[in-house]
């Protein structure tokens, strides 16, 4: 959509040639308009072409440009295309340190450090969000100030979470230099919460006090996380926010298995799954399922475990998610040993050993080869053809996902029937790992709305938009002295010094879409004053001013997710992880086996959560 070329329009009289330029303004401003309405309603794959055909069309004014190159890195942002994002938020910066404009230099560094931080360079994402604070402060600007140390705080969050799954560390069992960073975030939490509280800012309270409560999660401070978590509810429900009160009660959940009380985390992710099902969430519907059938597991209601993993297996089927549905089996089939139920136990293990060799799980297809010999070896004579069927899920639908009963067997095979946990999946986009840290990390950009704020609350699963401003209030900003000197971003970052971005000369005339002309040549030379947008400039302005968004970031479509149908917190695994020697108090003792616990008898807590224990 590029217009004629500019020697053509400099060949024009003066007065022709005003106005020529003048329709282009209005043409480049028209485009990025309409992509700003778009990525409001969620295209953004849409957004994102307007934006770059307003680009190719060109203009004069910095501001502009500088307001398109930001909301052109958010929409590649919200796309997942991090590497455009960055260089789009990497030319706004240079633009906005050109024209000496303080605030927009602000923004651009908190853009980039929200960037730089999901592509995993936490110490660079570190020096951008610290400029952004720092000038915040500079600036007399709480709000922005508030955001800078909401996103200091979720890079320290991230960082500490990517290190404990290198280490494969337990909550509340913590490498000196993971426990450090995520102190860290929970201290720039702290300092957000106690500015947002002073600005009156319940929705920002509300994502503090979940950020807060999921970093003692970490922490293994578990009682201080149902704290705060019950804090987040309270506000998610003064909100009216479903999704976000759903977010409460799975984290709530998560704490309680934690701390012992397996009932009252069975009754929180009862309501998770009651909101899911509000909110038509298949995905988290399944998530609330699977943590249901392993809380029932830990509590010996077996039928009850096996109904909600059969429901799972199910959803995981109806949106294709193989990872889910192997883990669904393997799932069952230890539900059905702890039954007294073997044929029923290998007729999942065979399923689960088919999809793990059908996507490539080695660790699982091993684990689920020794179950099906165990099985094998344990059922003998009483082995039948019928076993090795496929599950007919159909007739347990019909008759409530009851399963049931078969032969009990003698203690003999009996013993062969101790199954070994599943020791990994494979990443993927939709699997959950073994480990807690493996799936938190893992499956954290598809989480962001469970610890992090949307932005149409004004940091959801993500991280808070930095308070950039519309098209128009960028344009209308006015600007300072502009900078004599100006230096490249990336060098900026490779020296690491958060307070050296001290301008030096740099030549942005090869920018993309900036038409070097007499108005904006003294910006670019820094010995001339700004030339003020004409008439026709504002009137375009005036007239979109009803389509104006509040933040530069979009909120994303609301689209039904097709991601992962195991929670992030697969807390499951992380206790047999913990238990890994007291498999027996999670299963079902044989009638009149001796030295075996009563079938009614409680299992015992994880062992780091006795101030909760039943």
């Amino acid at each position: 959509m590029a217009g004629p070329a500019p020697p053509a329009a400099e060949e024009l009289p003066g007065p022709a040639a005003r106005r020529f330029y003048s329709r282009m303004e209005a043409s480049c401003l028209e485009l990025a308009l309409e992509g700003e309405r778009l990525c409001k309603a969620g295209d953004f794959k849409a957004g994102v072409a307007f934006f770059e055909a307003a680009v190719q069309v060109g203009t004069e004014d910095l501001k502009t440009l500088s307001a398109i190159y930001s909301q052109l890195g958010n929409a590649y942002f919200y796309l997942k295309e991090y590497g455009r994002a960055l260089q789009f938020h990497r030319h706004d910066l240079l633009l906005a340190r050109t024209i000496g404009d303080r605030m927009g230099e602000a923004k651009a560094s908190g853009n980039l450090g929200n960037t730089l931080k999901v592509l995993g360079r936490f110490d660079e994402a570190v020096v951008c969000c610290q400029r952004h604070l720092d000038i915040a402060q500079e600036q007399g600007d709480k709000v922005g100030e508030a955001r800078a140390l909401y996103n200091i705080g979720n890079v320290y969050h991230a960082k500490g979470k990517q290190l404990c799954w290198n280490s494969a560390q337990d909550p509340g069992h913590l490498p000196p230099e993971v426990r450090e960073t995520l102190c860290r975030a929970s201290e720039f939490y702290e300092r957000n919460l106690c500015l947002v509280k002073e600005l009156g800012d319940r929705a920002a309270q509300g994502r503090a006090y979940g950020n807060l409560g999921n970093t003692h999660y970490l922490l293994g401070n578990f009682t201080e996380a149902t704290s705060f978590h019950k804090e987040r509810l309270a506000i998610a429900k003064e909100f009216g926010d479903k999704a976000a009160e759903r977010r409460a009660y799975s984290n709530l959940g998560n704490a309680h298995v934690f701390l012992g009380c397996f009932d009252v985390a069975a009754e929180y992710y009862k309501k998770t799954l009651q909101l899911s099902r509000q909110l038509r969430d298949q995905a988290v519907e399944a998530q609330a399922c699977y943590s249901l059938g392993n809380t029932y597991t830990l509590l010996r209601d077996y039928e009850r475990a096996a109904e909600f993993h059969l429901r799972h297996l199910l959803i995981a089927q109806e949106l294709a998610d193989r990872v889910g549905e192997g883990r669904a089996c393997w799932s069952l089939g230890n539900t059905y040993v702890s039954m007294g139920s073997p044929e029923q136990a290998l007729t999942f293990a065979k399923k689960h050993l088919q999809i793990s060799q059908e996507i490539g799980d080695r660790n699982g297809e091993l684990t689920a080869r020794m179950n099906v010999t165990q099985l094998q070896m344990a059922l003998g004579p009483l082995s039948s053809p019928a076993a090795t069927e496929k599950p007919d899920l159909a007739g347990y639908e019909a008759q409530g996902a009851r399963p049931k009963r078969t032969q009990r067997l003698n203690m003999e095979a009996w013993d062969l029937l101790r199954l070994p946990p599943e020791r990994g999946i494979p990443r993927a986009p939709s699997s959950d790992e073994e480990y807690f840290f493996d799936l938190l990390s893992k499956f954290q950009s598809s989480r962001m709305d469970d610890q992090r704020c949307p932005l149409e609350e004004g940091q959801t699963e993500a991280t808070e938009a930095t308070g950039a401003a519309t098209l128009k209030e960028r344009v209308a900003q006015p600007s300072v002295t502009a900078s004599p000197q100006t230096e490249e971003f990336f060098d900026l970052i490779a020296s690491s010094q958060s307070r050296r971005l001290d301008d030096q000369r740099a030549s942005v005339g090869s920018l993309p879409g900036l038409r070097i002309t007499h108005n904006n040549v003294g910006h670019l030379r820094g010995d001339g004053d700004p030339q003020e947008p004409g008439d026709e400039f504002f009137n375009m302005l005036i007239k979109y001013q009803s389509s104006r968004i509040d933040d530069q970031r979009c909120p994303p479509p609301d689209v039904l997710p097709r991601g992962p149908t195991m929670p992030d917190e697969d807390f499951f695994s992380l206790i047999q992880r913990v238990q890994a020697k007291r498999m027996d108090e999670q299963r079902v003792a044989l009638t009149g086996s001796q030295g075996q616990q009563e079938a009614g008898e409680p299992p015992q807590p994880p062992q780091q959560s006795q101030p909760g224990a039943s």
